[in-house]
């Protein structure tokens, strides 16, 4: 395992969600802050999907989401983000032995197709036996949802505690109908699902994370800074 190397998951979805006819996909600052803060504290990042596929989630892209030092990031074609997202590796090409943080970033995207994404599952459940840490934001970790510990069978997060997106945001972004209609499961769905705790914030923009031994989640685009320190933190002590 190396103890300097990140593996960020992205949504392969991209597709019509929204009722204003708008794309889901990956959320940008749900990628770009971990992508930066991981960077920062010296660790190699290298970038995952199910297809090696990936696409933005439009609400994602306006100024109340994506401004400043993140929006140049962002349209800066030369910024260290973009070149590593030129690469896109499918969870075929990477070896799990060569990364210590497995991190899912999110985007109502996720919802689609971390559920059923076996082979990043894989990745991720290498990465947690081999002493690795397990991370995810927001809607990511609906990764969870038949992600297995490799040592004992069981459900990862089974008697875990963790976060993620919040029922009650879901209704005031006007999707949890639009879910429903779908099939979609929520983050607390998972949670109830595999028997772990599920801890929400005092409010749903709020910033919160948590850490649960090797596990650490976070609950919106606003925690995904405090969720990369954290998986750092986790991993290092």
């Amino acid at each position: 395992m190396s103890p300097k190397k990140v593996l960020l998951a992205l949504t392969s979805y991209n597709d019509v969600f929204y009722s204003d006819g708008a794309k889901t996909g990956v959320f940008v600052v749900e990628a770009l802050h971990p992508f930066n803060t991981f960077r920062k504290k010296g660790y190699e990042v290298d970038f995952v999907s199910e297809t090696g596929k990936f696409g933005w989630d439009e609400h994602s892209l306006v100024t109340d989401f994506l401004d400043g030092q993140d929006r140049d990031d962002f349209l800066n074609k030369s910024s260290d983000f973009n070149k590593t997202l030129a690469r896109i590796n499918t969870p075929k090409e990477v070896n799990a032995d060569d990364y210590s943080i497995f991190f899912a970033s999110a985007g109502h995207g996720t919802l689609f197709d971390y559920p059923k994404a076996k082979d990043l599952q894989d990745v991720a459940s290498e990465v947690y036996a081999n002493g690795g840490v397990v991370a995810a934001v927001c809607h990511g970790p609906v990764i969870f949802d038949g992600l297995t510990d490799k040592k004992t069978g069981k459900p990862l997060i089974k008697g875990k505690s963790i976060t993620g997106f919040t029922d009650v945001g879901e209704t005031m972004l006007g999707v949890d109908n639009i879910m429903k209609a779908k099939g979609l499961a929520s983050v607390e769905d998972i949670a109830k699902k595999y028997g772990a705790k599920y801890l929400a914030p005092i409010g749903p923009w709020d910033d919160y994370s948590i850490t649960d031994g090797k596990v650490v989640t976070g609950v919106n685009p606003a925690s995904a800074y405090s969720t990369a320190v954290r998986s750092i933190e986790a991993l290092e002590n």
